[in-house]
């Protein structure tokens, strides 16, 4: 599928993803991935079935594609396959066609995480910091080739203290404790068959991805793209806690962002302010983390949005990474975090929609590398 220099991976199955059978892969007709730092990732596929066609009966009745069946998305440049998602199927709809040959069956799904989000549990974890919890939770879907990869927590309850406490989903749970942490979690493809269930701060570290190119010419890799500034997305924190000997009520530091390295010469200044008011009876230790999470997790302030022409990039952007914007000026050139990638596949094309953000404005490097 697509062109001569790319192609378009696709294992299905119960436990283990497998080639699927061939009528399967030339009913195929396009291909959605999108890959959200915030949100989770999911994918749609559509089919070309008929009232008569095999392919519909092998559709609708061999369960090759029914609900909680894992798919694996990926793309071909070269000799390694790159994974987009691997997830389940989570619904599937079909929509007769007027005319012969135009019925459609559209199959919906996300990626493990759902597996995480399908019992709620009652558990207890006492003398465990979250890193600890977070990796034994995880390690549950280890037969479907998950990875815990959470960062360490400074945080560790004494039971006498607290017991920390699970009341919901897996997944709710390990949102419940990034977000307390400062953090994101997301489960992400590391190759076929394997991914990686992160929890920790935005991933700002490793080598940037290609830079995209805007309105130089011939060169030119990213269109239709537009810039914005929040002046209210960044959160200044105020609150206080209990000094355990004296008794006396003192203010929390400010402590600066879980989001490091910083990508902006000069970040926007909060105009908001918001109270932690839940920290008067933490130790110092827990009050701080729960300034410093408040803080971490308000938005950026600066975003920008367009289209990947993928011929000319040659790549797949990934979120949840750095990529670098050249050709858009003093205030908005520069290094950014991918916190959004939405492929569209289809036979013959294939483009990508991307959305960036990073505290402020102005770059930190003098030039970015193509």
């Amino acid at each position: 599928m697509l062109t001569s220099i790319l192609r378009l991976v696709l294992l299905v199955g119960e436990t283990i993803p497998r080639p699927p059978p061939p009528e399967l892969a030339l009913a195929l007709r396009h291909v959605e991935v999108t890959n959200d730092d915030r949100a989770g990732d999911g994918f749609q596929l559509r089919f070309a079935v008929g009232k008569d066609a095999v392919i519909d009966s092998s559709l609708l009745t061999s369960g090759v594609v029914d609900p909680m069946r894992r798919v694996v998305l990926g793309v071909l440049f070269g000799v390694l396959p790159e994974v987009l998602i691997d997830g389940v199927v989570t619904r599937h709809e079909l929509s007769p066609g007027d005319e012969p040959g135009t019925s459609t069956l559209t199959v919906t799904g996300r990626d493990l995480s759902q597996l995480f989000d399908l019992e709620e549990r009652r558990e207890e974890y006492p003398n465990q910091p979250d890193s600890v919890i977070a990796t034994r939770v995880i390690a549950r879907y280890a037969r479907y080739g998950v990875i815990p990869s959470p960062a360490p927590t400074a945080d560790f309850p004494i039971q006498l203290e607290r017991i920390p406490r699970q009341h919901e989903t897996d997944l709710a749970f390990l949102i419940r404790i990034a977000r307390r942490n400062g953090f994101v979690f997301y489960v992400e493809p590391l190759t076929l068959g394997a991914s990686t269930a992160y929890l920790g701060p935005e991933n700002r570290l490793g080598l940037p991805q290609p830079a995209l190119s805007v309105d130089m010419g011939a060169a030119t890799t990213a269109r239709e793209v537009s810039f914005s500034q929040d002046g209210l997305a960044p959160v200044g924190v105020q609150g206080s806690f209990v000094e355990p000997f004296t008794k006396m009520s003192l203010p929390l530091p400010q402590l600066p962002s879980l989001k490091v390295p910083p990508l902006a010469l000069s970040p926007t200044p909060p105009a908001r302010t918001v109270l932690t008011r839940d920290t008067a009876q933490r130790n110092p230790a827990q009050a701080a983390l729960a300034g410093l999470a408040a803080a971490t997790n308000a938005p950026d302030s600066v975003s920008a949005s367009g289209t990947l022409d993928t011929a000319r990039y040659g790549h797949a952007l990934r979120a949840r990474r750095l990529v670098g914007v050249r050709g858009a000026g003093l205030s908005y050139d520069g290094f950014y975090y991918v916190r959004r990638v939405t492929h569209t596949i289809e036979p013959g094309s294939y483009t990508q929609q991307f959305g960036l953000s990073r505290e402020g404005t102005g770059s930190l490097t003098p030039a970015v590398v193509p």
